[in-house]
């Protein structure tokens, strides 16, 4: 079943794909509003899974800058790797005709590098797919002209902390990295968040799911 919600005019669609956003359209809805104020040129996100949010902002970034924007996404691609940094995910291809679709017709899981990459392949000219572990892209990666980053990847203390570390050290002053799964006590977001509260400029609870830090 595709689930869309409007807001400001721009539709968040799921394309019969995989997201959290389908049983949380508040959040959606936040982080379509923060887009919308900031209007960011380079846009950073690091966790992709099948790549929803992804086609999401790319969408709403070509109709506000007119297909003058660039998006960067950092994933592993794949969920056992390291399956015990991330919320449940349900990898489980339950409707038969999908099942067909991704194993016989595009023969590329949707979460997987090759399925995000065509899924994405409407904005092929804006889109620059990494495929590893954050700690190793992250550095390597020229930040200083990320607008918002929205974190969404390893979520152990360690890797959220670390992440933070390079992303704050390295984003220009001004610029805006909402975290994902803040509310998730089970994991290390939040611990990570809270310590850098003498060191960014802000920190804002948007729901109890997203946070946004102004670097």
């Amino acid at each position: 079943m595709t689930i869309s919600l409007y807001y400001r005019n721009f539709m968040f669609k799921l394309y019969g794909r995989k997201s959290s956003f389908k049983k949380d359209p508040e959040s959606a809805i936040i982080l379509i509003n923060e887009i919308q104020k900031r209007k960011p040129v380079v846009f950073l996100e690091v966790g992709i899974y099948q790549g929803v949010t992804s086609r999401n902002v790319c969408e709403l970034l070509n109709k506000i800058h007119l297909g003058k924007f660039q998006y960067i996404g950092v994933d592993i691609f794949n969920f056992e790797l390291n399956k015990e940094e991330f919320t449940a995910k349900h990898d489980r291809i339950s409707n038969p005709f999908k099942r067909i679709y991704f194993n016989f017709i595009k023969k590329n899981r949707p979460d997987s590098f090759l399925g995000v990459k065509d899924f994405l392949s409407k904005f092929k000219e804006n889109v620059e797919l990494h495929r590893g572990f954050s700690e190793n892209i992250l550095p390597i990666l020229d930040l200083s002209k990320v607008d918002f980053c929205f974190l969404d990847g390893g979520h152990s203390y360690e890797t959220v902390k670390n992440d933070l570390i390079i992303l704050t050290n390295k984003m220009k002053k001004n610029s805006i990295i909402m975290c994902d799964d803040y509310d998730q006590v089970a994991f290390g977001v939040k611990r990570a968040v809270d310590e850098l509260l003498n060191t960014v400029t802000s920190i804002e609870n948007l729901n109890e799911r997203l946070v946004k830090i102004t670097v």
